[in-house]
C-alpha cells in the first residue's frame, strides 16, 4: 500500500506556543521535531514527522504562499488524525498535549467505529482538532 499524502500542514499565529504542543503530544506517538525553521528573518516553519522523508506534517509560522488573500490561521480549523502504536501512547498525547496549551476536545477512550477504536481528541492554539488513535 502506498502513502495517501505526502505530507500535511497548518498555520499557527504563535509558532513557538505550537511548538511547544504538537512537539510534547506529538512525542507519546514516536513522531519528533525533524527540521526547526523558526530561527531567521524570513519564514519560519517547522516540520515533524517519523523519519526524514515523507509522509510529514508541517506547521507553519506565517500565512502559506499558496493561500488566498483571507485565508488566515484559526479562521477554518482542519481536524488531523495520528496514528497511535499503543493505547498507552494515546493517553500520553492527551496529557502531553493538555499540559501544553491544548484543550480538551474528547479525552482518552473508545470511539464508535466499523472497528475496535481509541483514540483522545485535542484542540491546538489555534482551535484545529488534533486526534490520536489506534485501531485494534
Amino acid at each position: 500500500m502506498t502513502d495517501l499524502f505526502d505530507h500535511l500542514g497548518v498555520a499557527a499565529t504563535d509558532l513557538e506556543q505550537s511548538k511547544r504542543f504538537y512537539s510534547s503530544c506529538l512525542a507519546p506517538l514516536g513522531i519528533t521535531l525533524l527540521e526547526d525553521h523558526s530561527g531567521g528573518d524570513g519564514p519560519a516553519w517547522l516540520v515533524y514527522g517519523t523519519a526524514d522523508d515523507a509522509p510529514f506534517f508541517v506547521v507553519s509560522g506565517a500565512r502559506p504562499s499558496f493561500w488566498q488573500p483571507a485565508n488566515t490561521a484559526g479562521v477554518s480549523p482542519v481536524h488531523i488524525a495520528f496514528v497511535a502504536p499503543t493505547r498507552t501512547s494515546v493517553d500520553g498525547f492527551y496529557r502531553a498535549g493538555m499540559a501544553n496549551g491544548g484543550t480538551d476536545n474528547g479525552p482518552p477512550g473508545e470511539r464508535a467505529s466499523t472497528t475496535p477504536y481509541y483514540a483522545a481528541y485535542l484542540l491546538d492554539p489555534d482551535g484545529n482538532n488534533v486526534e490520536a488513535g489506534v485501531r485494534a
